[in-house]
């Protein structure tokens, strides 16, 4: 029988709770990208899972996974928000970097880049110093790129703006 008294007599040490990761469908691409990011690389993200539906604000100080259903505002400003395959987000986000795999309706300003990728569905404007859009991918709105460090409420400070951009939703991706 253990007694905690007894000299020499250890405690083993507490294994750290196993933390969420993110769907086996998850690309292997968004996995090395996570890891140059200051909050996902002490493994600080929050995952909103497939069953789940938020209405309101989201805000905080650490990198989110959508793959449920998101109303509302998401503002996470220097932290990274993936929309995952099976995410839907009614939104405005603001965050560090922003990454759509699945459906986003909402304005999107993001300090870094904006991601939409071949599967991911945005119906919104975009304010970004960087943005990238995969074949096959849908976009629908004003694009406004910023230079890195430029206040994105100012009016004359936009490297390049559009006023309406769109690419034609492929007949495959018609899931509305």
């Amino acid at each position: 029988m253990w007694k905690p008294n007894q000299p020499g007599a250890q405690t083993p040490p507490t294994p750290e709770p196993a933390r969420p990761q993110p769907p086996a469908g998850t690309p292997a691409y968004d996995a090395a990208a996570r890891a140059g990011s200051s909050a996902t690389s002490t493994g600080e993200q929050a995952t909103i899972g497939k069953s789940l539906v938020v209405k309101g604000e989201l805000s905080g100080s650490e990198s989110l996974y959508v793959d449920g259903k998101v109303e509302g505002a998401i503002n996470l400003p220097g932290n990274r928000v993936t929309v995952g395959r099976n995410g839907q987000v009614a939104a405005n986000i603001m965050a560090r970097e922003i990454v759509v795999l699945g459906k986003v309706r909402g304005n999107c300003q993001a300090s870094d880049r904006v991601d939409i990728r071949s599967e991911g569905s945005l119906t919104g404007d975009v304010v970004a110093a960087r943005i990238s859009i995969e074949d096959g991918a849908f976009f629908k709105g004003g694009i406004d790129i910023r230079k890195p460090g430029t206040d994105a409420k100012g009016g004359n400070a936009s490297a390049a703006s559009t006023s309406s951009t769109s690419t034609p939703e492929p007949a495959a991706a018609a899931h509305s």
